[in-house]
């Protein structure tokens, strides 16, 4: 490739990208030649006003039509509607995440390798980003790999705790697993195909009718389901989920539990909608529609073991644990029953949601347990006397996770359970799980409210909040209830770019 084809690229659609990519080297090399008495919470700050930068000239974007998409390197990088989408919950979570990082202290202490923790997290954000815009597998690939290393390294940053060593070894192990069997699922594509692009991929799999060739979809499809389903801790590939989110710092549980999971649904409908719904013969039937009995069996199990373990709990790392794996069943329903009405807004709207209530408990449960180290239940015994306002911030973000009226929580599986008993779903069975498990899901989470209002605080001590804490706290606060009271105007914020379903599947656009 020569300077000249070089020059010729728009390279302003990756703006965010290189403003992250820029300030996480810039960090690597301040953090190397800074003096060590300089504290290093100035590079989180520094991380944290670049991804507010890399927000804004996202922003900047939405004015593209859905008709409008940008690409480049040879449609290996595309800019359309549902990369701006997704790359916006990225960005929004990585924000949050980068503001805990900032506050974090554990008890051992971690000024040593403080600097690490901020660029390694702008480094998994950028893996997803790239995954968000990707239109090559191998491009694609190389995203999910950015983001997994860096994710492994994040998870082992407490070098000196025993259970965020073991959740970091774990966590390799697992990923590595489940990486090998998702690139061996798409070896089978690209044998089939001949390429790695997924447009053309697109054109060459709606035009295979051998019934063999169906097989070795149907194999492709399994190993490649498989191995993500590792990555977004569906049951019953949920295993590593609970020690890692037990042993991680908690700012990057936060980070796993959302933007990695996110990152997850992303490769999930880029590929498995791209490559495998259109993939319709003459005389057959569309491939996911063919596979969605097992995505529902996957999305019933994990509602099912997520919701009935967490009632077990006594931790509230590993409660959250399965309460993601519970989440995740919920955001299967609707690839499930493959109700292309309802499927993306359904699913972007419960991601953003989910980011929203889940970052705001893990940041209350990091202030709440930053003393002793200790994430028992007990620790939020009396929390509404020794600091009212958070418990009743934390209350809501719990009743969101439960879907009570009112919050973004309820609106979001509102939404997916409309989608599923409407037609052509009619999945009765998978919406009433649905119901059955959420109430299930009241008991654990009311029963962190139990601990707050109705138990005795061991100490009267007032609890320090640290101003990055309080921030997130009250930004997740007001997004969990704006989005449950005007549901509206998450989704109108893209307007007419929300026409996903174009951008995705339709070749050449």
């Amino acid at each position: 490739m020569d300077l000249e084809t070089l020059l010729s690229f728009d390279w302003s659609v990756m703006a965010p990208e290189f403003i992250i990519l820029g300030v996480a080297t810039l960090l690597s090399l301040l953090d190397l030649f800074l003096p060590k008495k300089i504290d290093r919470r100035l590079l989180g700050w520094l991380g944290f006003a670049s991804i507010l930068v890399a927000l804004g000239f996202l922003v900047g974007m939405y004015d593209k039509g859905p008709e409008e998409v940008t690409a480049i390197l040879y449609e290996t990088y595309r800019l359309d509607s549902f990369a701006m989408a997704f790359k916006t919950l990225i960005l929004v979570g990585a924000a949050f995440v980068m503001l805990m990082a900032i506050s974090y202290e554990p008890k051992e202490g971690l000024r040593e390798y403080r600097g690490e923790f901020f660029y390694l997290l702008l480094l998994g954000v950028l893996g997803a980003m790239i995954m968000s815009s990707s239109g090559d597998l191998i491009t694609l690939f190389v995203g999910l790999e950015l983001l997994s290393l860096a994710s492994y390294v994040l998870a082992g940053l407490r070098k000196k705790n025993l259970q965020s060593n073991e959740a970091a070894m774990k966590y390799v192990i697992n990923g590595g697993i489940a990486t090998a069997i998702t690139l061996f699922g798409m070896s089978y594509v690209y044998g089939l195909t001949g390429t790695t692009n997924l447009q053309e991929m697109w054109v060459s799999l709606s035009q295979i009718n051998a019934h063999d060739m169906q097989y070795l979809l149907v194999i492709a499809f399994m190993m490649m389901f498989v191995g993500l389903s590792f990555k977004l801790a569906t049951a019953p590939f949920h295993m590593w989920a609970p020690d890692v989110y037990q042993g991680a710092p908690t700012p990057v549980t936060a980070f796993l539990a959302v933007v990695s999971k996110t990152a997850g649904f992303i490769i999930v409908l880029r590929l498995f909608v791209t490559l495998f719904f259109p993939t319709r013969a003459a005389e057959g039937a569309s491939m996911l529609f063919s596979m969605g009995e097992f995505i529902a069996v996957l999305a019933v199990a994990s509602m099912i073991i997520g919701n009935f373990v967490a009632l077990r709990q006594r931790n509230v790392k590993r409660m959250f644990a399965y309460s993601g794996v519970a989440h995740a069943g919920y955001l299967l329903v609707p690839l499930a029953t493959v109700n292309f009405i309802f499927i993306f807004e359904a699913m972007w709207f419960y991601l953003a949601a989910y980011l929203f209530m889940n970052i705001g408990a893990l940041a209350v449960l990091q202030v709440v347990t930053a003393r002793d180290d200790s994430e028992d239940l007990s620790r939020f015994a009396g929390l509404y006397q020794r600091a009212p306002l958070l418990a009743v911030l934390m209350s809501v973000f719990l009743l969101s996770l439960a879907g009570i009226p009112g919050t973004a929580g309820f609106i979001g599986k509102l939404s997916i359970f409309v989608g599923a008993i409407s037609e052509p779903s009619n999945a009765y069975v998978l919406a009433s799980v649905l119901i059955l498990t959420t109430v299930v899901s009241y008991f654990y989470y009311f029963g962190i409210m139990t601990q707050m209002f109705f138990r005795p605080a061991a100490s009267q001590e007032r609890i320090h909040v640290p101003v990055g804490i309080w921030i997130t706290v009250f930004v997740c606060a007001i997004g969990t209830l704006v989005l449950g009271i005007l549901p509206g105007l998450a989704l109108n914020l893209f307007g007419s770019n929300f026409d996903i379903l174009k951008d995705i599947l339709v070749p050449g656009n």
